[in-house]
Parts: C-alpha cells; sequence; structure tokens
C-alpha cells in the first residue's frame, strides 16, 4: 500500500475528525431535545427510552454485514454513505416538524434509519483512523476521536436547553443538517492513502463466512474476546443509568438543572480527552481500564443517594472524566492487535456485541423504573421503612435506587474481569499484528 507521509496522514486525519465533530455536535444537539421533547410530553420514562432502543439496535443487527462491506470498499466512502443517511433522515424529520405532522413514532423511525446508517459509520471511521494515523500516534488520535464525543456532550446540554427556548427544536434540527453538510464537504475533499482489498478472498468466500470472521478473530484470542464482553456487560449497566439520568433529575429539578449536570460530565470529559491526545499513552492500558471503570462504578452508587444538582454535577465530572481513558484504551489495544485488512469486520463485530446489551437496558429500563423500583420507594411503599429512610421517598427515588444497584453490580464486574488473567495480561500475550496492507 502506498502511504501519505506521517505528518500528512495526521493533518488529513484531523480535518476528517474536525468535520465529523462539528456533526456530532449537531447530532448530539437533536438527541437533547428530542429526548426532552418526548419525556414532557409523555411523562413516561418507557417512551422516553424507546428513542435510544430504536437507535441502537437496527445498528446491531446489521453490523456484520455493513463490517463485511467496509472492508470490501474504500472507507472515505463508507463513511460518505452514513453521513448521507443520517443527514436525509434528519431532513426528513425537520420537513415532518415544519408541517406540524410529526409524531412520537416518526421520531422512532427516523432514529432506527440513521441507526442502520450508523452500522457503517463507526467500523469505517476506526479503521479509516488506523489507515491515516502511525501505531506511535494512535493513542493521540483516539484521544481526539474522544475530545469530539466530549465537545457534543458538553455543547448539546448547554446549548439545548438555551437552543430550545429560542429556536426551538425545529431550529435545532436546522442546525444539525448544517453540521451535516460541514461533514460531507471534508470527506469529499480531503485525499485518502490507497487501501488494501483483498478481492480475491472475498470472490471465493461466503458472505456468511465473511460476515462472521470478525467473530472467529476474536474468540480466538480469548483476551481480546473477554475485553469485549466486558465491555458488552457494562454497556448493560451504564445503557440503564443512561436512560434514567433524565427523569432522575427532572424529579426534582428543571430541565436547566439537567444541562447544567450534563455540562459539567461534558467538561470532565472533555478535559479528559485533551489530557489523553496530548499526554504519552499509558504503558499499561488494562490497568487505565480497569481503574476507571471501577470509578465509574462507584460515581453511579453515589448518585442514588443524592438529589442536589451541585452533587450530582461532580459525579458527573468524575464518572465521565474516565470515559475517554477507558475507550481509548481499549480502542488502541483492538487497532493493535486487528489487521487493517480485517477492521470493518471485526470493529462491527465488537460493536455489535457490545452493544447488545444496551438494546435489553432500554427495553428494561422503563419498565423497571414504572413497575417496580418506584412502587417500592412511594411513602407507602415496601422499602419505605428501610432504604427510603437512607435515600428517601417519593418521586425519582426508586430510580435512586436502580442507580445505587447498578453502580454496585459494575463495581463487582470490574473485581471479577480483573482476576480473569487472559483480559489482565491481554497486550501481553496477544502479539501485535503486522498488517498486510502495509
Amino acid at each position: 500500500m502506498t502511504q501519505h507521509p506521517k505528518n500528512t496522514g495526521m493533518q488529513i486525519f484531523t480535518i476528517i475528525w474536525f468535520g465529523q465533530m462539528i456533526s456530532l455536535i449537531g447530532s448530539q444537539l437533536t438527541n437533547f431535545a428530542l429526548g426532552v421533547w418526548v419525556y414532557q410530553r409523555t411523562g413516561s420514562v418507557t417512551q422516553f427510552a424507546l428513542i435510544s432502543l430504536f437507535t441502537s439496535l437496527p445498528m446491531i443487527l446489521i453490523s456484520p454485514v455493513a463490517g463485511t462491506l467496509v472492508d470490501q470498499f474504500p472507507r472515505r466512502w463508507m463513511m460518505l454513505f452514513s453521513d448521507l443517511g443520517a443527514g436525509i433522515s434528519t431532513g426528513v424529520i425537520a420537513i415532518l416538524l415544519a408541517a406540524g405532522d410529526l409524531a412520537i413514532w416518526h421520531i422512532y423511525v427516523g432514529a432506527a434509519i440513521s441507526s442502520c446508517f450508523s452500522a457503517f459509520q463507526w467500523p469505517a471511521y476506526t479503521a479509516a483512523t488506523t489507515l491515516l494515523v502511525p501505531p506511535e500516534k494512535l493513542g493521540r488520535a483516539n484521544g481526539m476521536l474522544q475530545v469530539g464525543e466530549a465537545a457534543g456532550r458538553l455543547v448539546a446540554p448547554m446549548l439545548g436547553g438555551i437552543l430550545l427556548l429560542f429556536l426551538e427544536i425545529d431550529g435545532i434540527i436546522f442546525i444539525d443538517f448544517a453540521t451535516f453538510l460541514f461533514a460531507l464537504s471534508t470527506l469529499l475533499l480531503t485525499p485518502f492513502p490507497k487501501q488494501y482489498i483483498d478481492r480475491h478472498r472475498a470472490e471465493k468466500t461466503s458472505w456468511l463466512k465473511e460476515a462472521s470472521y470478525g467473530l472467529v478473530y476474536l474468540v480466538q484470542r480469548r483476551g481480546l474476546f473477554a475485553l469485549l464482553l466486558f465491555f458488552a456487560v457494562n454497556n448493560f449497566l451504564v445503557g440503564i443509568v443512561q436512560m434514567l439520568i433524565t427523569p432522575l433529575v427532572l424529579s426534582f429539578g428543571s430541565a436547566t438543572d439537567l444541562g447544567t449536570i450534563m455540562t459539567t460530565g461534558g467538561i470532565g470529559m472533555l478535559v479528559s480527552s485533551i489530557l489523553v491526545s496530548t499526554v504519552r499513552t499509558p504503558q499499561y492500558l488494562t490497568l487505565s481500564i480497569f481503574a476507571f471503570m471501577l470509578l465509574g462504578g462507584l460515581c453511579i452508587t453515589c448518585a442514588g443517594f443524592y438529589q442536589s444538582v451541585l452533587v450530582l454535577a461532580l459525579i458527573a465530572f468524575l464518572f465521565f472524566f474516565g470515559l475517554p481513558i477507558i475507550n481509548s484504551s481499549a480502542q488502541v489495544i483492538f487497532q493493535k492487535k486487528v489487521p487493517s485488512s480485517l477492521q470493518g469486520r471485526v470493529f462491527a463485530t465488537i460493536g455489535a456485541i457490545a452493544n447488545a446489551s444496551q438494546p435489553l437496558a432500554y427495553t428494561v429500563a422503563g419498565p423497571l423504573a414504572d413497575k417496580i423500583f418506584e412502587p417500592l420507594m412511594t411513602p407507602d411503599g415496601l422499602l419505605a421503612g428501610s432504604i427510603g429512610k437512607i435515600i428517601g421517598v417519593g418521586q425519582g427515588r426508586g430510580i435512586g435506587l436502580m442507580f445505587i444497584v447498578m453502580g454496585i453490580l459494575t463495581v463487582l464486574a470490574t473485581i471479577i474481569a480483573y482476576h480473569y488473567k487472559p483480559l489482565r495480561l491481554v497486550e501481553k500475550q496477544v502479539p501485535d499484528a503486522i498488517n498486510p496492507s502495509c
């Protein structure tokens, strides 16, 4: 493969990254506004959670096919295809809203369509990063990816509440559409290095075998597969928390309070992302993952005890501070251990399995909160005289109890994972891949 010089590759990656970051901020603004819009109109945690269910489930189902296509076609065009599909979906929502015909089920359908196109985005973007960036700069590049996500988490809640007052939801969607056009232009105008594609293998091998090869590759390397399962378990627990943070805060505060807490979390994520992108990659990535996953579990547990914007903002800062370190560390491990020509399939498999637990989390979070935990913590509920004396009773306290349970389970999962030797020693026991594409 003919490669760009290292500096040029990093410059190209930076341009692509900036365009995707701007688009992500626009998407996060829309997601924030639509979530508030649905919850304020229905008051139902279940209907609010369905947005995330439709956002994640289609992507998981078609990821194996998407990963195979990412390995068989130029990754730039796969990213363009993904961005274009998501942009069209956003445009349709905007048209329905302008016509006064937007219904909640339209939001679910739009989320599902965007999810299908997103199945191509993540494996193509991740594999393109390895294609553009030299191995010694992967830690910095993945830190930059986390900066982009942190910027979205920071800007969206900070501006979302204000923009809802002045521009309303249709104005926010217009901003999202403009950011999508900007991302498209950076992909179209930026040159990519040539990508090695094994056409001969693709022609001789069945689609089913090609689509499943990413899973085969991971299963054959126990440490990598264990790392993937560890993330799947924690994504389930955090997914429940993610669904409940909005109703938890709105049970005692306002949308502005919610924005303040999420903005503080975004600041923590941004600070950590900048550190990851500028400081030398730590020598032991797995230890970083375990340490900050443990911190995250403790943060979730503590969040269930309080109904204070200030305290929850501090907890959000600490929780989100750990996410870029966890995600970038895991990303570097997978990027170094997987050959470039297989990364589309492997990363699609990683995305499918790691995120497969999230639809389950989104499905059970609402009913668990509405039907079980909230009734338990009413003034005359079964736990009002015991746990209720510690965390309080009334609206939102059942959700607080769920936070405590999910946090404790996260801590236990981390301790169990640490004691599994192939995972703890994955960096030593699994050799770095020698990329034939280079």
